[in-house]
């Protein structure tokens, strides 16, 4: 399909959902067809409606074409910036080269202020810091907190641990230049969504166990990819019609992973680490209808074992990406609004 009329598809699609949304719930209900009773009555349309145009599918398309099909479908419904925050591009001195940071800043802010490194999803293949432009702004908002949204590598051109690496440099970046930014070293908080939330786990863990200087103060962890063996329930519960599917997963992992040992290398799978005593609190959530559900559940309760502060959130109606969708579906909107102010919260008292 070229590319005006992949564009095309994708303005009548955003344009038909949003008049849909406004449809009576009755009426709204008729269109969406047959959904699970706890599922957001707007989500099951969604998922009806990416089915029919095949927009969720991903193992089928190059690298490429799957990174220009989420630049635009990843915007549809996440919104727009807030007024009021700032956004300026930097560029830090990653481990493979330059790599780019957005730097994103409400309004009225008292400094030192309190801030968070974001690592955004897609499954270490996909996304960018367009695709999490909205949401990291609504955080950076919501929180009162800078937010820096990092780019970091992708696979296949840069396979694990790439990603892993460029996460503990953003890190490391930030709180060598904290001062410099006006940020408070004791208030540098890690997080992320889905591929983003496992580098962010990744670099607690690693900040934990070589007692940096200047370590995390908190974990933001957002549906995270924990366990890349994928034998929790909710991987075969959800294997196939709530937009993250079985087939995807294995596309992005066959991509990211260099090979079967990688699978149980804590560094990939943050959840098979030894030892999670000492780390930072967390706010964990998870999405009822999402193949990651369980092992997201499974990190909070190894950590609550292991003595570390944690909050956990099930958001029973939604499915994995809804940071993306808060601007159409109201449910995704409230749950990105309990991340902002675990966020606020946590750092108005580290």
């Amino acid at each position: 399909m070229s590319r005006r009329l992949e564009d095309l598809r994708h303005t009548i699609s955003s344009t038909l959902a949003r008049a849909i949304f406004r449809l009576p719930a009755p009426l709204l209900a008729r269109v969406a067809g047959p959904v699970p009773e706890v599922l957001d009555l707007k989500l099951g349309f969604l998922l009806r409606a990416l089915a029919v145009l095949r927009l969720d599918v991903l193992e089928h398309l190059s690298p490429a074409e799957a990174r220009a099909r989420s630049a635009r479908s990843l915007r549809l419904l996440a919104g727009r910036r807030p007024a009021g925050v700032t956004a300026i591009e930097r560029t830090l001195d990653g481990p493979g080269g330059p790599l780019q940071l957005r730097i994103y800043t409400p309004a009225n802010l008292a400094r030192p202020a309190p801030a968070l490194l974001y690592l955004h999803g897609g499954g270490f293949v996909i996304g960018d810091l367009d695709t999490h432009d909205a949401p990291c702004a609504y955080l950076a908002h919501e929180s009162g907190c800078v937010v820096l949204s990092l780019a970091y590598r992708l696979a296949p051109e840069h396979p694990f641990p790439a990603a892993v690496d460029d996460a503990l440099a953003g890190f490391r970046w930030l709180a060598d230049h904290a001062d410099a930014l006006g940020l408070d070293p004791a208030r540098l908080a890690i997080g992320g969504d889905s591929a983003g939330g496992n580098l962010s786990a990744v670099v607690a863990q690693v900040a934990t166990r070589e007692a940096w200087t200047v370590r995390p103060a908190f974990q933001l962890l957002l549906y995270p990819a924990t366990d890349m063996r994928r034998e929790h329930d909710s991987h075969r519960e959800f294997a196939v019609g709530y937009f993250l599917s079985a087939a995807t997963i294995t596309w992005f992992l066959g991509h990211y992973l260099r090979g079967d040992a990688d699978l149980t290398d804590p560094r990939a799978s943050p959840l098979l680490a030894p030892d999670l005593s000492g780390l930072p609190p967390a706010y964990v959530a998870v999405a009822g209808f999402d193949p990651l559900r369980d092992e997201g559940c499974a990190y909070a309760g190894r950590m609550l074992e292991a003595g570390v502060t944690v909050q956990l959130d099930c958001h029973d109606a939604l499915v994995h990406g809804y940071i993306s969708l808060g601007a159409g579906i109201e449910a995704a909107a409230a749950a990105l609004d309990a991340a902002a102010r675990a966020l606020r919260l946590a750092l108005k008292s580290a």
